[in-house]
């Protein structure tokens, strides 16, 4: 334990979170979470911290960490690394994901001999399925963003993952939400389920300010554009709920001369990465995306978050809101609305106790509506 100790204190932590107060003991006690914590609360190392502590450096799959993105997938296989490299613990991780040669992944698990496994949930059950990942020395699963991994499209693939571990396996589960929809369906493969609960009441970064812009939809473009003229974010995140619209959007924003790249489920894994690289270098400081950002996505500096389309429900909002205002600075949380979102504001309002202003553009400029 007192490596790790070293390690968090070589990436400037001090102490624990509470979300890691409460959750490493009951996960070195081997029983099975579910933990709601708000974004940037310090879920990943909740679970790794206990993970380190609990595997061996036998040369076998021990632990096993799902996510639904490959960004996600890759920051959380980053962390583990810097985890082993700053602790000098013999703990190997690999990342595994679609879209990626899969014989160069299998010849890589051979060599690598990785005691941490990280992975989209397709992949990871396709190696299982070629039994080229030996999942029967899995002691602990880790479901990261735990409400995304059991909807309906990623159940059954979780189930059978499960299944194929050691009967006597631990399941841990994370999210920023957590409701009673998700925790009735852990039920069915978790045991003797213990829920954490890091705040009763949904809560959203004191440090973000939110506002909205009312529109008509053919204007919503020409508004985003004008925003960003206006308030000049060193970085910003654009989300949109059309996953086919985000090129063309991307494509009108470098056309009026901003500096735009763009990640999407649709593109190729490589062309994702090297977008992501760009933004968090700054060679373009505009990112335009899906929901697919809005989870786990911890880029610096995102002084700005800009909902072209309002999000589908309030957990997308409160996610997409968490990746600004990662380290306490100010951030901005501005939407562009239609008639049918104003109902929707009301609410989220009266949800999350905060004040959604309501604001205008006027010669240029981003001013309270009167």
């Amino acid at each position: 334990m007192d490596n790790l100790i070293k390690a968090l204190e070589k990436q400037g932590i001090k102490k624990y979170t509470k979300v890691q107060d409460l959750s490493i003991n009951k996960i070195l006690e081997n029983k099975d979470l579910l933990v709601s914590s708000g974004t940037g609360t310090g879920k990943t190392l909740a679970y790794l911290l206990p993970i380190f502590q609990k595997i061996t450096e036998e040369k076998t799959p021990q632990a096993l960490i799902l996510a639904p993105t490959h960004e996600l997938v890759m920051q959380i296989t980053e962390q583990a690394k810097l985890l082993a490299t700053n602790s000098n613990k013999n703990i190997n991780s690999f990342s595994l994901i679609g879209e990626v040669n899969i014989k160069k992944q299998i010849n890589n698990l051979k060599n690598i001999k990785p005691q941490i496994i990280v992975g989209t949930c397709g992949r990871v059950l396709d190696l299982i399925t070629q039994k080229k990942l030996k999942a029967h020395n899995i002691k602990t699963i880790v479901l990261d963003e735990v409400d995304i991994l059991t909807d309906d499209k990623n159940l059954d693939t979780i189930k059978k993952i499960i299944k194929s571990t050691l009967k006597e396996r631990q399941v841990l589960g994370f999210s920023a939400s957590l409701d009673d929809k998700t925790i009735n369906k852990c039920n069915e493969f978790m045991k003797n389920v213990e829920i954490i609960r890091v705040k009763e009441n949904i809560t959203i970064n004191k440090n973000i300010s939110h506002s909205y812009i009312h529109c008509e939809r053919r204007e919503k473009f020409t508004i985003l554009r004008k925003l960003i003229a206006s308030t000049k974010p060193k970085r910003c995140i654009v989300f949109v709920n059309d996953e086919n619209s985000i090129e063309i959007i991307t494509a009108k924003l470098n056309y009026h001369n901003y500096k735009a790249c763009c990640i999407s489920g649709k593109m190729k894994k490589e062309d994702r990465k090297n977008a992501l690289n760009s933004f968090r270098l700054g060679k373009n400081n505009i990112l335009v995306s899906s929901d697919l950002s809005s989870r786990g996505l911890d880029i610096t500096e995102v002084s700005h978050i800009f909902n072209l389309d309002f999000p589908l429900n309030k957990n997308e909002y409160l996610h997409r809101c968490g990746r600004t205002s990662r380290k306490g600075d100010k951030g901005y949380a501005i939407s562009i609305v239609t008639n049918q979102n104003l109902s929707t504001i009301r609410n989220y309002k009266k949800n999350f106790n905060i004040d959604i202003k309501k604001k205008e553009m006027k010669e240029g400029k981003l001013i309270d509506k009167k």
